[in-house]
């Protein structure tokens, strides 16, 4: 047998998302791993169906999370993925490819294509976004983060081909609820770090609006471009307004 791929995933209350996410894993995994925090909706049974072991922990923070999901792995090579994201075919062929391939390499970065609002976004900074995804699983690790955590490899790292499509927000009161909770875990982040609210940082808003619709070129992309600017620009507000008034009181 040749090294073998585990797939790992934290979910909530993911019967919307989860079934194309594991659909798209179909012949490629040997192994997935979904660790559950206590969703409420068909998460559990969705996932059990499809083949992949389910355990169970309290979410306290994504940096965590990820990190006991990935330990919970046994095979050579992991690949981290979330619910809301599908592997492309050419990117499953790419995976199988690196796994059986006698390279160097220690971990893979792939090329994720965001859809907002049912559009994808080409510009405004993410038309061209590569994560760090794939990795041999005793080289891995995460960036231990409250929010926008991400895989650490310590190795050398290349590229592969095929996308990783992720469908994020299909409505903008998701994006608006996600934002409430990221807020609030970034600005106890920044609370920890001794950081304070400055009315400099009123600035995020127009900084980032006009960073990403005209410096990026975001306003190409239509009207899901423009929302996705503004709320770029509030995401960065709201974490320093929350570390003045408090993440309850939001």
């Amino acid at each position: 047998m040749g090294p073998r791929l585990s797939v790992f995933l934290i979910v909530h209350d993911e019967e919307r998302h989860l079934p194309e996410c594991l659909a798209s894993l179909a012949g490629l995994a040997d192994e997935i791993v979904v660790l559950d925090d206590g969703s409420t909706d068909a998460t559990v049974r969705i996932a059990r169906a499809a083949g992949a072991r389910v355990e169970h922990r309290a979410f306290d923070d994504f940096g965590h999370q990820k990190q006991a999901a990935l330990e919970q792995t046994t095979g050579d090579w992991v690949f981290s993925i979330d619910a809301d994201e599908r592997v492309s075919p050419e990117l499953a062929r790419a995976l199988r490819d690196a796994i059986a391939a006698a390279s160097p390499c220690d971990g893979y970065r792939v090329r994720r294509e965001v859809i907002y609002l049912g559009s994808p976004l080409r510009y405004g900074g993410m038309g061209s976004e590569w994560v760090l995804r794939l990795a041999r699983r005793a080289r891995a690790r995460f960036e231990l983060l409250p929010v926008h955590e991400h895989l650490l490899v310590d190795g050398p790292v290349a590229r592969l081909t095929g996308t990783l499509r992720h469908v994020k927000y299909e409505r903008l009161a998701e994006h608006v609820a996600q934002l409430n909770r990221y807020t609030d875990l970034a600005s106890l982040r920044l609370r920890g770090k001794g950081r304070r609210f400055r009315l400099l940082h009123l600035l995020r808003i127009p900084f980032e609006i006009w960073s990403r619709l005209i410096f990026k070129m975001g306003i190409l992309d239509g009207r899901p471009g423009v929302i996705w600017a503004a709320m770029a620009g509030f995401y960065s507000f709201l974490k320093y307004a929350k570390l003045w008034t408090g993440p309850d009181e939001s």
